[in-house]
């Protein structure tokens, strides 16, 4: 009956009814394969329904690689800031207010990434430690967030393929449906170099999402999506950087 209500409730938020079924099965089917699928809501099956358009077979590989996943890279349920230190003394990562829409922000430095400076394993971890403290952030009814990527200063010593590649595999793999937009600001021409290597592993719905920023309308279009006072004060709003760690 439990399973019954959350049904009817999760059914009002803009879903279509067939929608839902199709969640009702795949719950169905998954909890049958790891009984871990028991303690997700309907809204997560969803999620991953619609990555893979709302194909429940595709869907349920899908969803059961993640709990695998899940079980082995983060045993503890969470990321402790001591496990990623060397990530949060680089100081390159922020969460800022909301977007008009509810979305929690993050204001990431690409220019304080350094590749000779990273422990794979570590910032495979680091990314899992940013994408949960984002989710845990969004209001009730809120499933996504968004991001300010600012490269400015990025250079060779900045690159790094490998970490980028595996940020954008546990995102989109393991965090379906979470991305609602990234705006690129004060991109170097260096850093296109990069982009084109990185371009063709984003899944084309994610590629809709990043949106490079001129400087001259960064202003503008930033405060398009974001109020004044929920923007960062270096772009012209109201409100100071807040470290993610804080």
């Amino acid at each position: 009956m439990e399973k019954e209500v959350e049904y009817s409730s999760a059914n009002g938020d803009g879903g279509d009814e067939s929608e839902w079924k199709k969640v009702a099965l795949m719950r169905v089917y998954v909890e049958g394969q790891d009984p871990a699928a028991k303690e997700v809501d309907n809204f997560m099956i969803r999620r991953f329904l619609r990555a893979r358009d709302l194909d429940i077979e595709k869907a349920s590989t899908m969803f059961l690689k993640y709990l695998k996943w899940r079980k082995e890279a983060v045993p503890n349920g969470f990321i402790s800031d001591e496990e990623v230190q060397n990530e949060l003394d680089q100081k390159k990562m922020f969460l800022q207010g909301y977007d008009k829409q509810g979305r929690p922000i993050g204001v990431v430095f690409g220019g304080k990434h350094y590749s000779a400076k990273r422990q794979l394993d570590e910032f495979k971890r680091f990314v899992v430690y940013v994408l949960d403290k984002m989710c845990s952030r969004m209001p009730s009814g809120q499933e996504k967030f968004i991001a300010i990527a600012d490269v400015q200063g990025w250079g060779y010593s900045n690159c790094d393929i490998r970490a980028y590649l595996a940020a954008l595999e546990i995102m989109q793999n393991y965090y379906p449906e979470r991305l609602g937009k990234v705006f690129l600001i004060h991109v170097p021409y260096l850093f296109m170099k990069a982009w084109k290597i990185v371009y063709p592993f984003i899944d084309n719905n994610t590629k809709k999402k990043f949106v490079f920023v001129d400087d001259k309308n960064l202003k503008s279009t930033l405060l398009a999506d974001i109020d004044e006072n929920q923007l960062p004060d270096i772009y012209g709003g109201k409100l100071k950087l807040v470290p993610i760690d804080a």
